[in-house]
């Protein structure tokens, strides 16, 4: 990997240029299908559906249980893995992926945007550099969500931030919530009132915030703003021993809407010199022919410079995560299928064959959270 100086510290700016191309992730998670129980789980923690029957003959065997002397195990507690946007030591709002106690599906985005407060929960799990955003002692209330667009309901405590830090708590908000497949924007309520920009600096927010509107928002590069869009392009960064993607929404040079070349490009030069980011791509690293869309698979062509081994035919999970990252935030994009000139079969670095197309699945939390 190659990793690029720090220059100077992005500044996040509002996404008032009509950011589009920033789709849903392919593998985001419906709320009504969050904590549903793995296949193999036959209890039911929903204590509507127990029976009397059922709660007799539960109270019958806890009572053999007390009579024999036989032993019981408390069942550990469960958890399931979910996607926060924090800060790293960068100040750049980034996807971590921590496990947290399961919770019924109806209590999962509350969930979320508690352990995004300064001080709370989460402070326990942050990974060394990273930190919370919202400020502390900021009560969630309620969330309503309807037609796609989900209605988040604050304590006064939230507006207590600094200016600086405006984009980045609706950029962390809306990325963590709109993981989920069924939400697609955020409006904000402060004890009931609605809220048609945020409290501080005025940030306009009155028709909801989505990803549309961006991440991470880089403006350094002199792009022809009229022949390019704005694209989400998922750069690694080390902290520590930690390797990780950081989101940044950037003008990409374009030939059309559906211009996926130039996209992959992009991510073969890598990230500015601004940017304490990684190039992780091989020099020479090139596309051999035009990328080609058929039923939400991506499929892409290199030349034998994308492979992290000849020999092994591999690609570095790094770059393989990099790729699929981005390109599945591309609307019609759920899959990516990588193929390398004059090789039949290419491999992760763990040796396993990429045998199908690559969704985001594979490096990103899914199933019923």
């Amino acid at each position: 990997m190659r990793k690029r100086a720090l220059i100077i510290t992005v500044g996040i700016v509002s996404a008032a240029f009509g950011l589009t191309g920033c789709g849903v992730f392919q593998g985001e998670q419906s709320l009504k299908e969050m904590d549903n129980p793995p296949e193999e789980a036959s209890l039911t923690d929903n204590l509507d559906e127990t029976t009397e029957e059922d709660g007799q003959q539960a109270e019958g065997d806890s009572q053999e249980t007390e009579e024999t002397g036989t032993d019981t195990e408390e069942a550990e507690p469960t958890t399931v893995e979910r996607q926060l946007y924090l800060l790293d030591a960068n100040g750049m709002v980034v996807p971590q992926t921590l496990e947290l106690p399961q919770m019924e599906s109806k209590e999962v985005a509350k969930q979320a945007l508690e352990y995004l407060v300064k001080d709370g929960p989460v402070t326990e799990l942050l990974p060394d550099g990273f930190e919370a955003v919202l400020p502390a002692g900021t009560t969630i209330n309620s969330l309503n969500l309807k037609d796609g667009t989900l209605t988040v309901d604050v304590s006064e405590e939230f507006a207590e931030y600094q200016a600086e830090d405006e984009q980045k708590i609706l950029q962390s908000m809306t990325y963590t919530l709109t993981q989920f497949e069924n939400v697609d924007k955020v409006k904000l309520q402060i004890n009931g009132e609605a809220k048609e920009e945020m409290p501080v600096s005025g940030t306009p927010i009155g028709q909801g915030v989505s990803r549309a509107n961006g991440i991470n928002i880089y403006n350094g590069d002199n792009v022809d703003l009229l022949d390019s869009k704005a694209v989400t392009l998922y750069y690694p960064a080390q902290q520590g021993e930690q390797v990780y993607h950081v989101p940044v929404t950037q003008h990409v040079e374009t030939k059309d809407a559906e211009d996926m070349a130039s996209i992959v490009q992009a991510l073969v030069e890598g990230p500015s010199l601004d940017l304490d980011l990684l190039n992780v791509f091989n020099a020479g690293t090139s596309l051999t022919a035009e990328p080609t869309i058929k039923d939400g698979v991506l499929t892409l062509d290199f030349n034998e410079k994308i492979l992290d081994s000849v020999e092994n035919a591999s690609i570095s999970d790094q770059v393989m995560e990099t790729l699929v990252l981005t390109l599945t935030d591309q609307p019609g994009v759920e899959a990516v299928d990588v193929n390398v000139a004059d090789v039949e079969e290419i491999y992760n670095e763990a040796g396993t064959a990429y045998t199908e197309p690559v969704t985001k699945s594979m490096f990103v939390p899914t199933g019923n959270l």
